[in-house]
């Protein structure tokens, strides 16, 4: 019976030792690339400064057109994600923050996603192969329930997060594969879709008076950050637009754009602008902001 026990604990010590391996591994690689994601741009970063920084989802990410803020001499950087939540849109700016930014104005989407405060596994993935190297991706997810298996057993958090982090991810990492994430200062524009569905319903969404919007706004606060927080168009055909009006109740603040862009010739689906409709999207936006001396400039 011994020796059965025996070469049971050889295999476990065997699979200890290959899991720290492969963590350090997957970990080396991942945090020595700086090109492939918005995620790793920040963090491999050294201080920036910006006059605007657009944080949010894809509906931030496929609606802002950087171009058109930089021909107003505004240095613009588009770090929405798709797929994130503001979840990720805290920690994202939390980072910044850390690496010593200096930024004037932050722009936050800030609309559907008010409606939950929990993590998107697809975008945070992202941050994991940075945890142990970094206290504020640390400290952000250490209430999440499975924050000790993910931080302190070896490998788990490259297997729990593949379809990001996994092998593929990390082959294309090591051979440094170009991705088109960071071009066009971060703007992702969509093309015409005839065949999309132009029709949404969210009638079940509520807003929430949501814990990393709050976040936002303090990290803004005590940075000396300007923070204007929108609302971005959607399509003509939506069942529950009254939540839009629910945001305005809940956050005076949030300057409403839903109904800016009309046309479905505009939108490559429902909750998504084409280029052509965010170009009208953000030209009107910078009108307003501008009127209206609502956007600083760095010095």
């Amino acid at each position: 019976m011994k020796p059965f026990f025996v070469f049971i604990g050889k295999i476990l010590l065997m699979l200890l030792l290959s899991a720290f391996a492969l963590d350090f591994v997957y970990t080396t690689v991942f945090c020595q690339s700086e090109t492939r994601n918005k995620v790793e741009s920040v963090i491999h970063s050294k201080p920036q400064n910006y006059d605007v920084i657009i944080l949010g989802t894809s509906r931030a990410n496929n609606h802002f057109v950087t171009e058109l803020f930089e021909k107003e001499g505004l240095k613009t950087f588009n770090y929405g994600m798709s797929g994130s939540h503001l979840f990720e849109t805290s920690l994202l700016l939390k980072l910044m923050v850390e690496r010593g930014w200096k930024i004037k104005n932050v722009i936050v989407e800030a609309d559907l996603n008010l409606s939950n405060e929990k993590r998107d596994d697809g975008t945070f993935g992202r941050f994991m192969p940075f945890m142990h190297q970094s206290k504020t991706i640390t400290n952000h997810f250490k209430k999440e329930a499975d924050f000790m298996e993910l931080y302190y057993v070896p490998f788990y958090r490259y297997l729990k997060f593949d379809e990001k982090i996994g092998f593929r991810a990390w082959y294309k990492t090591l051979v440094n594969e170009p991705t088109n994430v960071l071009q066009h200062q971060g703007y992702y524009p969509l093309g015409h879709n005839p065949n999309a569905n132009m029709k949404n319903n969210i009638e079940n969404l509520k807003p929430l008076r949501n814990r990393y919007f709050e976040e936002i706004k303090q990290i803004c606060k005590a940075n000396s950050i300007h923070l204007i927080a929108v609302t971005t168009p959607m399509c003509s055909n939506v069942k529950g637009m009254d939540y839009f009006k629910k945001v305005k109740a809940l956050y005076p603040e949030i300057k409403e754009y839903e109904h800016i862009v009309e046309g479905d010739q505009y939108f490559s689906s429902c909750g998504h602008l084409n280029d052509k409709g965010a170009r009208i999207f953000t030209t009107k936006l910078l009108d307003d902001l501008l009127k209206k001396s609502l956007l600083l400039h760095n010095e």
